[in-house]
């Protein structure tokens, strides 16, 4: 037997912005506001994360992961969200119906607006085609973090983590306090993709080094890691560096099965479901938020997509509809993907009044060069970095130029 549910709006995914999403509509709603969750307790990436560094965007505050996680499911509870954890979501019933399963059984749940918040996740080591031993002992920071923090289990004395961007020391962190030394960080890139000053204290902190420019060509062990094959992209050259432990951190891909599932447009470049400032998708009534849309990002900037998009949906809720005329924004490389990548000229600004990109080579003051049916329409010089392993900000009046009726946009950088 199948249960149904009615709310008036539906949240898939208990992270930072779905939470935040349902705190901010929970007051505001004739009716109720519905989070599901497939963890046992809501909190998302954060919650496995216990060291400080989160909420200073959000709550200006400076707090370790679990206690910023809880801090957002007490303020959705607060607020009269109700929130659904061991609740997975399995596939769509309709445009706005999806079918859920629970340990009590079916759930159908069909509301009038419909938020996907379901995050992203770090691609494992088979996605990545590295090769060598099939050893024990290799790991994601998702997986890391929950064996450590969540189940408080062990792992090795010697670790080498590949990436260095934020989450990378992140996961040395966790290294850290479990005992585990990290005594390499690889990166493919000419310098650390964290931003200078975190590598600058967190490389001597962790007493460790990284290594730029560099891979692994091969993991190293019979039934356990004993070791890596590490090589310089640039002379070919190779090296062993005797470790236990193996972690592949970054390497972002939204968790966007529900998405697809959908039909939702996704952008090819991300991966993630194609929205416009707005935060609306393809479907009509389906919002995206967060690390789905701009893998990925900060928790409180996710959390801030969750205060960006109520809004939107209470217009959606009292009748408003967007305005028919749709292009596309797309990016020209070393630029990846830009969101939101559907501009539209009756809407908003995005989130924060910012255009987020993924850049893959570092420009440390970018040219950003707007162009439209091969004509340069707008050029901005900004004074902070274009690097890999983290979102690049764009502030989206360089768009005000643009004649959303001649074509697509495109985003790049200039010399």
């Amino acid at each position: 037997m199948t249960t149904a549910l009615s709310p008036t709006v539906l949240i898939v995914g208990g992270g930072p912005a779905g939470l935040r999403a349902a705190a901010e509509l929970a007051p505001r709603v004739n009716g109720q506001v519905l989070v599901l969750e497939r963890e046992s307790v809501a909190g998302g990436i954060p919650r496995h994360s216990d060291h400080p560094g989160y909420g200073l965007r959000d709550r200006h505050r400076f707090l370790s992961g679990p206690r910023y996680a809880k801090a957002l499911r007490d303020t959705a509870l607060r607020a009269g969200a109700i929130v659904m954890e061991n609740a997975t979501v399995t596939d769509w019933a309709g445009d706005l119906s999806l079918s859920v399963t629970t340990p009590g059984g079916r759930i159908t749940v069909t509301a009038e607006a419909v938020v996907l918040a379901t995050g992203a996740r770090e691609r494992p080591r088979a996605a990545r085609l590295i090769p060598g031993d099939r050893a024990g002992g290799v790991y994601t920071t998702g997986h890391l973090q929950n064996v450590v923090h969540l189940k408080h289990g062990s792992v090795g004395r010697r670790a080498v983590v590949v990436g260095s961007e934020l989450v990378s020391f992140s996961a040395a962190m966790t290294l850290r306090q479990a005992g585990c030394r990290t005594v390499l960080m690889t990166t493919e890139y000419p310098k650390p993709d964290a931003y200078w000053l975190f590598s600058r204290i967190g490389v001597p902190w962790l007493r460790t080094t990284v290594a730029t420019r560099t891979r692994i060509s091969r993991i190293i062990g019979r039934g356990q890691v004993t070791g890596v094959e590490i090589e310089n992209i640039d002379t070919g050259e190779r090296r062993t560096v005797a470790c236990d432990t193996v972690v592949l951190t970054g390497d972002w891909i939204p968790d966007n099965e529900l998405a697809r599932a959908g039909g939702l447009d996704l952008d090819r470049a991300s991966r993630g479901p194609l929205v416009d400032p707005a935060l609306r998708t393809s479907r009509p009534g389906v919002f995206a938020i967060g690390n789905l849309v701009h893998p990925v990002d900060t928790a409180d900037v996710a959390a801030l997509d969750g205060a960006a998009v109520a809004e939107h949906v209470l217009a959606h809720l009292s009748g408003s509809r967007p305005a028919a005329d749709r292009t596309r924004l797309r990016a020209a490389a070393p630029l990846r993907w830009a969101s939101p990548g559907v501009l539209r000229g009756s809407d908003p600004e995005p989130p924060r009044g910012r255009l987020l990109v993924w850049s893959d080579r570092y420009v440390p003051f970018p040219l950003v060069v707007i162009r439209q049916n091969g004509r340069i329409v707008a050029r901005k010089r900004l004074w902070w970095p274009a690097a890999p392993g983290r979102v690049f900000r764009v502030p989206s009046s360089i768009l005000t130029e643009v004649d959303l009726a001649a074509g697509d946009v495109t985003i790049g950088l200039g010399e």
